[in-house]
């Protein structure tokens, strides 16, 4: 990452090495950024991407999960946690904020703005979170073309299409499974087998489904918390934690809050915070200064500016 005000990892690039993780034998695992900051923390760590959540997002200005964001705040949002990050993005696009000529625009906006990857729901719009009860989808042959549309506008043959599916809660896993072989056909490049419970039904996705499969192993929702090797061994390509950082972050921030509400001081936190110096290193601040000193050496009295005669 030697570019301090964004990767010199080009989108392209990024996008092809998702490509080839996915193709791979190991699991591409991908927490999710609640910032950009948190993006640079998960490439320090050594995963091999990061996630942009719907729902972090939506949490992030306040609101639920139920289809209240826009495209541009997505958009913006994941383009900033891009900017600074080497690894590939992968970002929830819900339902593509609209029907099929809206989720062409949307894949065109990702593109633009440096993501690796979009998947996009069959839910009916506005959509619910997808490990709550009252889901409803939309009609596979919907679906199809909202892919369709996807395909068909993406530029970069190697931005990643995924097709999420939550059929499974709502007309059963045999639905769920048909719907993704019917939008792999389509050209979905991987599927999103969203609120499975049991490895068995993660296995049984799997033995039926020929296109690279995404695992959701988010906190609190339907499915079992299974570790990344038993996802590997289970023969699924990617796996994301959408909300992990974000409630480990509010889980602290509203115990921190509270106790110093309560005695007046942050002192008992001090060994819990992230020191000053970590925060520096993320920050790379110690580069930024190099650059100062190299680009601001001239000083107002050496400086004579020459003027160009029109």
């Amino acid at each position: 990452m030697s570019g301090l005000f964004s990767s010199t990892v080009t989108p392209t690039q990024r996008r092809q090495a998702f490509r080839d993780g996915l193709a791979s034998d190991k699991i591409q695992r991908l927490p999710g950024a609640f910032s950009p900051l948190v993006a640079r923390a998960i490439q320090d760590a050594g995963f091999e991407g990061v996630y942009v959540s719907g729902a972090v997002v939506a949490a992030d200005l306040a609101l639920p999960d139920i289809g209240l964001t826009t495209l541009t705040e997505v958009a913006g949002r994941s383009q900033q946690i891009a900017r600074v990050t080497d690894l590939p993005v992968l970002v929830d696009a819900d339902t593509g904020f609209g029907e099929p000529m809206s989720a062409a625009r949307t894949v065109a906006a990702l593109e633009d703005a440096g993501l690796a990857g979009c998947h996009l729901e069959d839910q009916v719009n506005p959509k619910r979170c997808g490990h709550l009860d009252g889901k409803e989808v939309v009609p596979t042959d919907l679906m199809l073309r909202r892919i369709g549309a996807a395909v068909k506008e993406r530029r970069d043959d190697t931005f990643v299409i995924c097709a999420r599916t939550d059929a499974a809660g709502v007309e059963g896993i045999d639905s769920a499974i048909e719907r993704a072989k019917a939008y792999a056909d389509a050209g979905a490049d991987l599927i999103f087998t969203e609120a499975l419970h049991t490895p068995e039904e993660f296995a049984k996705f799997r033995a039926a489904v020929d296109v690279p499969l995404l695992a959701n192993m988010t906190e609190f929702g339907k499915s079992e918390l299974l570790s990344a090797q038993q996802l590997e061994d289970l023969g699924y390509n990617a796996v994301i934690y959408p909300v992990t950082t974000l409630r480990i972050a509010m889980g602290q921030v509203e115990a921190a809050l509270g106790d110093i509400a309560e005695t007046g001081t942050q002192t008992d936190w001090l060994d819990r915070m992230q020191h000053r110096s970590r925060l520096y290193e993320l920050l790379r601040y110690s580069e930024y200064n190099d650059f100062d000193q190299q680009v601001f050496t001239y000083s107002v009295d050496s400086y004579q500016p020459t003027f160009t005669q029109p």
